[in-house]
This record gives structure tokens, sequence and C-alpha cells, in this order.
């Protein structure tokens, strides 16, 4: 197959703000790649990675809002590069025979019944704004079968949650070490920004007396402030967005991974990376990581916003299995797997 992957147009692939969405291309793109498809990623300027076949494409950034609401309008920027994206692939489309979005943007969602080769959306979070809400919906009447998501909690925060292609994910497990043994510290990863509460995970460490490491993406200067204002005793250190041979170097050193999302997370890949390197997972019972996470046996589910149920967890993080953890990530998320789920995907598509 010749497949045309479009990344997001709020960053750079290498910039750390798109986190997970970021790793899950590239993961993607090299198992497609090893299997003998052709395959081109487009994404903006800044996105070059040694070995990867990348058109980067010159443009402003999409925005971010800082507090979104539901019934926010959809922003675009003057020269913006989603477009400028967009038109590169219009230009090209009759090169490839798939084009797959992996953003989450109102102009592709758009163009796609306007395009002679057919785009399938790997949506990479929850429902969130009305107008994508919208935007999804005809996407899922005009384009049926060109929906994908990775969990079915993520799939059921939209109207139409029966038309969307359940993926869950996979990582390079050789990428990840095994580690045995755990020092007795907590881990915390991903984008620094409010609804993922990272500051329920300064609560256990200061409750707890246990040291945390934070790693990720500092998108909220103002809210990391207010969090070490309010937790003075919690004993944190910001290890940044580290490339991943190094993040499972740090994150396999610790006893368990602290997931403290107050949204509907779509999946949580941190979660498989921290079961590779055999590290419990401790989070709240509330979207993607729900559907990874084996209460007892790779981790703890706690009731959503129960800080005390997290550290009442913390306490029995002794007698979870670490070996299980990377049995059960080796078993459920290896790429060969998941290049299997979205290769059928693809030749469905194609052969409809």
């Amino acid at each position: 197959m010749r497949l045309l992957f479009v990344s997001s147009p709020v960053s750079s692939l290498n910039s750390g703000r798109l986190g997970g969405v970021a790793l899950n291309l590239k993961n993607i793109t090299r198992t497609m790649v090893s299997r003998g498809h052709e395959v081109k990623i487009v994404a903006p300027t800044g996105s070059a990675i040694a070995g990867l076949p990348i058109q980067e494409i010159t443009g402003a950034l999409q925005p971010l809002i800082p507090e979104p609401t539901y019934h926010d309008p959809v922003l675009m920027p003057e020269d913006a590069v989603v477009a400028h994206m967009w038109d590169y692939v219009r230009e090209v489309e009759q090169n490839y025979d798939l084009i797959v979005d992996f953003g989450y943007e109102w102009l592709p969602f758009y163009l796609s019944p306007f395009l002679q080769r057919p785009v399938l959306h790997y949506v990479c979070i929850s429902s969130w704004n009305a107008v994508m809400d919208q935007a999804i919906a005809r996407v899922a009447q005009l384009c049926p079968g060109t929906l994908g998501a990775h969990t079915h909690a993520q799939a059921e925060t939209y109207s139409v949650a029966d038309s969307f292609r359940i993926l869950s994910s996979g990582i390079d497990l050789d990428q990840y070490q095994f580690r045995a043994k755990a020092d007795k510290t907590l881990a915390w990863a991903g984008r620094i920004s409010p609804e993922k509460g990272l500051e329920d995970a300064f609560a256990v460490a200061q409750i707890t007396n246990l040291p945390l490491q934070v790693f990720g993406y500092l998108q909220d200067e103002q809210y990391w402030q207010s969090l070490q204002q309010n937790y003075p005793q919690a004993q944190v250190e910001y290890k940044g967005f580290l490339p991943t041979a190094e993040f499972q170097q740090a994150l396999g050193q610790c006893q368990a991974l602290l997931m403290t999302h107050k949204w509907v997370e779509a999946f949580g890949r941190v979660a498989l990376e921290a079961l590779a390197c055999g590290v419990p997972v401790i989070s709240y019972d509330r979207g993607g990581p729900k559907e990874i996470v084996e209460t007892g046996q790779t981790g703890f589910l706690v009731t959503p916003d129960d800080v005390q149920g997290l550290v009442a967890a913390v306490e029995k993080i002794a007698t979870i299995d670490r070996g299980h953890c990377r049995q059960v990530a080796d078993r459920r998320y290896s790429l060969p797997a998941y290049g299997d789920r979205l290769e059928e995907w693809f030749e469905e598509i194609l052969n409809s």
C-alpha cells in the first residue's frame, strides 16, 4: 500500500507537545515501512526524524486553547500550517492509496468527502468540542468505516460511538528494559496542564512522603508554579520531556506510575511504557486506562478524584508482580499485533 500519514498541526513531531500522538505516529510508520508499504508523513517544520520519510510544511501552528469549553468556536491562525498541510495532501493524493489523519482539527474532517482518495481519521482524543463532534458525526455518515479510536471509553464520548474502529495501540517493546527491582519513587508522565490532574500526584507525594518524578512537556507554566506553592512538602523533581531511551531508563526505576487525569483520556500510552518496564500503574478508573490496567494484576484502578484511594493503592503496590506487568505488555501491546489491526483496517477500506 501507498500510505500518506498526516500529523497534527499543533506542533512538530520533536517538540514533546504532541505527547503520545507523536510516538504513535512514529511507531506506526516504522511498522508499516517494515512490512513493505510505502509511507510518507506530512508534518509541520521541525519534524525531521532520521530514517523516517517526512514532508515538512511551513506555517503557523494550530493554537491550543488553555482552558477550552465545549462550545468554544474552532480557531485557525493566519497562514495556518493545517491549511498548507492539506493543500499538499490535495496536490499529491493521486500518488497514494490511503490518507490517514492523526490530528484533531476541523478542516481535515470537513475536507474528507471532497478528496478522491479515502481519508481515515485516527482520532487522538475524546470528545471536548461541539463543532468537532458535529464534524466527526458528518464523516461517520458520509464516509462510513473511516473513523478509528484507541478505546471503547474514548469512542463512547461521541454520539457516533458505533462508527469507530477500536484499534488500541502498541509500542516497540525492544526499546523498553524490564527492571525487576525499583526505588521507592513514584512517577507521573504527561503534558503538564490542568486536565491531566497533576495536583493529585503532588498530593500523593506529600501524604506518602515518597519522591515523585514528573516527566513530560510543560504546557502551562502558571499551573506548574501553583502546584509547587500548594504542595510545599511534596518531594517533586521535574525531569522534562525525554527521548524514549532516557525516559524508560528513569521510569523503570520507579515503584509505580500515577495516572490522575481529570478528563476521559483516550488511551494513555504511557501506561504501556510503564508496563513494558515492569512498572505497575495506579490510575483513576476513567477513560482509556481502565481498559489497560487490571486491578491487583498490573496495578490498581481507583475511584476518580479520590486521592486517598491513590494513597491506599501506593501502600499495596508491592503486591504487584512486575514480571507479570511486562508479560501483559508483551502479549497485548506489541507492534506486530498493532500492525496487524491497522493493516486489516486499511485493507477493508481499500476493498470496500
